[in-house]
């Protein structure tokens, strides 16, 4: 991989690149799915190629192939390098980046037992027993249990002399259970949907999860949301756990504070972003003093953790809300110049064919001392606790949004009381989150991901974490959904 790396990056340099730099990256992944207790599907690939991106005459030029051998990379350098010159033609803005040290070194995600190394059969026992756990329940009309898990090994070269080897490691598991009535269809997700939550973690990440002991549970409670009231709609104070508000950090503090949306190189994807250039440095109140947000891309199990970046920048700590007020962006060695910063090091591609675009790190919300989930549950005369994402709807913006979620508690007394089914719950962004007026303290707080995170076009999977720990909201219109 050295020797493929110089040579592209020789020839590019050659060819008139006055900077370039190479991945090489080897993905293997592997998925299982039962399904109301029969095994749907069970799934292994692997993949590996390498791209190179230059920058000739102020413009970027990217090539890619599967192909690792000497003649490839000589031509695929040139391909990058041409592609480059023609962009130059139609250029608005001359590329400009910031300066870094150069990267040397290697990074590995901390496992305790390596996911692959798991005989196949026992991680298909172990889906099937918590499916058939589930299924005990009296009216679950249908199960799905699913498990992946994914292992990069990406280098990293650039002409400056980076040179960097990393090795992630990211696992999910989860269960679903469906109950139908007629017309009605509920379900319960543990830990959430789609597979679950991912984390980059080994397999231990998944036995902790303790499947086979909480599928009951939620199977009972998703039969009884057949006969549970509508949530009813008003102006409420609202709980969201941290199975919900990881996704709604995702999508109203995340995204909008990705500098290239901001500019607009985004927009014909998903959307541009309120957060205008403007809004930095002067004060703009994006949520209550209790909010702070940070881009931690070394946070411990995030799923945006990493060494180094795919421009060879080192991971950091990014501070984006500071006592509720603005005061940073997701970035990369291009744009932060834009705004005299240096790079925060959110720039990542999906795989070797892909041009690496700014992506979350693990933008998480961080914890405060003295209340914990349950005294802000106490600490609530009337309310609802709403849990586990259903769907959610953001404009391009990412100002107005409207999220749903699988259930709601009512909370009387400080009390977690009686169930309620289809609620939904809309805001605007910096309005809802100026509401925040309690956050869980460290012993709920949860370190959470998604492994597709859609960007880009060609679209690519982003692999991104959020820490939190539950939070109160007062003041906030709750709907009623009909599914």
């Amino acid at each position: 991989m050295r020797d493929l790396s110089d040579r592209s990056l020789d020839t590019a340099v050659q060819l008139g690149a006055s900077y370039a730099d190479v991945r090489v990256v080897h993905r293997r992944d592997e998925s299982i799915a039962v399904k109301s207790g029969r095994v749907e599907g069970v799934a292994a690939g692997e993949s590996e190629g390498f791209g190179v991106r230059v920058l000739v005459d102020g413009a970027w030029g990217f090539a890619s192939s599967s192909r690792l051998a000497t003649a490839e990379a000589d031509r695929v350098a040139a391909d990058a390098v041409r592609i480059a010159r023609a962009s130059a033609t139609a250029l608005r803005h001359r590329v400009r980046l910031d300066d870094r040290p150069r990267a040397h070194g290697t990074y590995e995600t901390p496992i305790e037992e390596d996911p692959f190394a798991v005989p196949l059969e026992a991680k298909i026992d172990h889906l099937l027993a918590a499916d058939e756990a589930a299924r005990t329940v009296d009216g679950v009309a249908f199960t799905e249990t699913r498990y992946d898990a994914q292992r990069e090994t990406r280098t990293f070269g650039a002409t400056d002399g980076s040179w960097t080897e990393q090795t992630f490691t990211h696992v999910g598991a989860g269960i679903e259970v469906n109950a139908i009535e007629g017309d009605d269809h509920q379900r319960r997700t543990y830990p959430d949907a789609d597979g679950g939550p991912f984390k980059a973690a080994g397999y231990e990440y998944v036995r902790g999860l303790d499947l086979v002991g909480r599928s009951g549970p939620l199977a009972e409670e998703a039969v009884a949301l057949l006969s549970a009231p509508q949530c009813p709609s008003g102006r409420f104070t609202i709980i969201l756990d941290p199975s919900q508000l990881y996704m709604q950090i995702h999508e109203s503090c995340g995204h909008p504070t990705e500098l290239d949306r901001v500019y607009g190189t985004e927009a014909s994807y998903a959307g541009t972003s309120f957060l205008t250039t403007d809004k930095l440095d002067e004060g703009f109140r994006y949520g209550s003093d209790l909010v702070d947000l940070v881009a931690d891309a070394t946070a411990p199990g995030g799923m945006g953790t990493f060494g180094w970046d795919d421009e060879g920048v080192a991971a950091q700590q990014v501070p984006l809300v500071q006592s509720g007020i603005f005061v940073g962006y997701l970035s990369s060695r291009e744009t932060a110049p834009r705004i005299g910063r240096q790079s925060g090091g959110a720039m990542r591609a999906d795989g070797w064919n892909r041009i690496p675009l700014i992506r979350m790190t693990n933008v998480n919300l961080l914890p405060k001392p003295g209340l914990s989930l349950d005294d802000i549950v106490a600490s609530t005369d009337d309310g609802l606790y709403l849990a586990s994402n259903r769907s959610w709807s953001i404009d391009d913006r990412r100002l107005n949004f409207q999220f749903a979620t699988e259930v709601a508690y009512e909370i009387k007394g400080g009390k977690k009381g009686r169930l309620f089914k289809n609620p939904t719950y809309t805001g605007i962004t910096y309005e809802f989150w100026r509401s925040l007026d309690a956050v869980g303290d460290a012993s709920s707080y949860v370190m959470l991901g998604t492994p597709n995170c859609g960007k880009g076009e060609p679209g690519q999977g982003g692999h991104v974490g959020h820490g939190c720990s539950g939070a109160r909201f007062r003041d906030v219109q709750v709907g009623v959904g009909k599914w």
